[in-house]
């Protein structure tokens, strides 16, 4: 048996990427951006379409990235930031809900995106990744917009066939 199998695409031309990158954990944040803007450039999206919006913190990455996902502008979007464990409830809090909200909203608008939210118990753990996942986030985006474009439904000539005669 052999079946249709779609590989990962790689290729960035021509595809529009969002990135929202929280404030909150800043010198985190700063370095995983760096990557992905690095990592886009390597995979081939240009710079002038690539759009990078900063908000507070973590929680506010979900209402911002439904935004951008409404304007249909994009063909991935990625979300930055880091949650470093404390004292309190307060961590699994803002890691549950961030996570949540950004899941949602590619579920509910079909456009793929990427949480590169780090949550760690340490500045030290959250610095040593902070690199690898914006290259990481960044793949991500490339592959993904890619897949759900090869996924998309062709257009039938029988569709507009079909068309033709509900118009006469």
């Amino acid at each position: 048996m052999t079946p249709y199998t779609l590989f990962p695409d790689m290729n960035g031309e021509g595809l529009h990427i969002g990135v929202v990158r929280a404030r909150f954990n800043e010198n985190i944040g700063m370095a995983e951006l760096e990557a992905c803007l690095a990592e886009l450039a390597e995979l081939g999206v240009d710079e002038r379409d690539v759009m990078v919006v900063t908000v507070p913190g973590a929680l506010e990455l979900g209402i911002t990235l439904a935004k951008m996902a409404e304007t249909y502008e994009f063909d991935a979007l990625i979300a930055l930031g880091a949650v470093i464990r404390g004292e309190t409830y307060h961590f699994e809090l803002v890691s549950n809900e961030s996570g949540t909200a950004i899941t949602r909203v590619a579920l509910e608008t079909g456009i793929p995106v990427i949480n590169g939210v780090l949550t760690t118990e340490t500045d030290e753990q959250a610095e040593v990744r902070a690199a690898d996942k914006g290259r990481d986030c960044a793949r991500a985006a490339v592959e993904m917009a890619n897949l759900v474009a090869a996924l998309e439904p062709e257009a039938d000539d029988d569709d507009y066939e079909d068309e033709d005669l509900d118009e006469e």
